[in-house]
């Protein structure tokens, strides 16, 4: 039987739904405020059909047989993920479904498809979760081909002014996107994080043995994790009694180079690696640790982007050692010591100076606290996420919906858990 509510199919390409953690919080979403959601994505998990945690948001995976690492290879992956969302998302609509889209990048070359379904009178969202030209560049060294870059900045231009909406993960997004020629009202901010549900901050944390430097999040040449190690070999000289660790909890493609340059340097008994965490094991480590780093260089991708990794941090009061880049300073404010460059002199400095001043550190903790729960937490972006859906759907908006606007619940006032996005590994930065 079909179902009444308002049907959205959530496009992503570069990751399977059930380890999307964004994803995840936006179907929780839509099902509780009266809409159906179905999720077109790579195929993760081979035994799911339904997304973990969810009353009944319906997966269409999809296989995936090449990988991307360079201009051709990835060219053929978002050639082959092109398709293969096609297929299934016009299998949708046949079946009476997709009175919506939202299509997650990267990459940005589902325009075309934007144009059929507005042409259709369904509305297209684009919610944009990375700048592909900015991390192209970026993963070039600094030198990105001129026509190469010129092409993935025309793609997103045609992604940016082919949706009826845009979601941005925070104001340089935002910014951008007016900059590309979106109308200002037609761009929305929501913000990446956990929900104040996932913290499990009523309970006191477990000790520790001595001092726990942590990073946390995906291992890739553009994270600078090895510039987290090298801190590491500096902090050996500045504190030679070795009461702290550096946890590097994640993993990636930079994770063989990560273990040989340990290894290199000598400094296996201070680096720990975890390898990918549970929701349960990540709130463990953050509530643990004394300090965490945020070791992104300033590039102009880390300038213009908000690290998911910074407010998983904020939200266990954990503080942070991170270069002064825009958006970090926007989300964690006097949360964060800045340093200048990003030199593993200057974080192992900054990081040893933190380690020897408690109260300093407690009053850091109190400001990331709050800053989550009354800024930065999910539900206060689910609010503006979720009245987003009711403008554009409001001819099939379901009369049970729950309201968008309600006053978001916060750390210690009634917020509802929220399993599964917390047992997700943390796809993105």
């Amino acid at each position: 039987m079909r179902s009444s509510r308002p049907h959205i199919a959530i496009l992503v390409a570069n990751l399977p739904a059930e380890r999307d953690r964004r994803v995840i919080r936006e179907s929780l979403a839509l099902e509780a405020s009266g809409y159906d959601v179905t999720i077109i994505a790579p195929r993760g998990d081979r035994s799911l059909r339904i997304l973990p945690g969810s009353r009944g948001t319906r997966l269409r995976p999809y296989p995936v047989f090449v990988y991307g690492s360079g201009v051709l290879s990835f060219a053929l992956e978002f050639a082959w993920s092109f398709l293969c969302i096609t297929v299934r998302l016009l299998g949708e609509l046949l079946r009476g479904r997709a009175h919506a889209v939202q299509v997650c990048n990267p990459p940005d070359v589902y325009w075309p498809l934007a144009l059929l379904f507005r042409a259709l009178g369904r509305p297209w969202v684009f919610d944009h979760h990375d700048l592909c030209p900015e991390i192209y560049a970026t993963r070039s060294g600094g030198s990105p081909n001129p026509l190469v870059f010129r092409l993935l900045t025309t793609m997103e231009w045609l992604t940016l002014r082919s949706a009826s909406a845009v979601f941005a993960t925070n104001e340089s997004f935002r910014e951008n996107a007016v900059r590309r020629g979106v109308a200002p009202e037609r761009v929305t901010v929501v913000r990446n994080g956990p929900a104040a549900g996932e913290i499990r901050s009523a309970t006191p944390a477990p000790a520790a043995t001595g001092h726990r430097i942590v990073y946390l999040g995906v291992l890739g040449p553009q994270d600078n994790v090895e510039g987290a190690v090298l801190a590491a070999g500096v902090l050996t000289r500045l504190r030679p009694a070795r009461d702290w660790r550096l946890v590097i909890a994640g993993d990636g493609e930079s994770m063989p180079a990560l273990r040989k340059l340990v290894a290199d340097r000598g400094l296996g008994d201070v680096v720990e690696f975890t390898g990918w965490l549970e929701g349960t094991e990540v709130d463990d480590l953050l509530r643990t640790g004394t300090v965490a780093i945020q070791p992104d260089e300033p590039t102009r991708m880390n300038e213009l982007s908000t690290m998911a990794k910074t407010v998983e941090y904020l939200a266990r009061g954990l503080p942070v050692v991170a270069v002064d880049l825009i958006e970090t300073r926007r989300s964690a404010g006097a949360a964060a010591v800045y340093v200048p460059h990003g030199t593993p002199e200057e974080f192992a400095a900054a990081i040893a100076d933190l380690l020897d001043d408690a109260p300093r550190r407690a009053r850091m903790a109190e400001i990331g606290r709050d800053r989550f729960a009354h800024q930065l937490a999910w539900e206060h972006q689910r609010v503006a996420y979720v009245d987003v859906w009711h403008r554009l759907l409001a001819r099939r908006r379901p009369t049970t919906a729950e309201p968008g606007t309600a006053r978001p619940a916060v750390a210690g006032e009634g917020a509802t858990p929220v399993t599964s996005p917390a047992d997700a590994p943390e796809p993105r930065r």
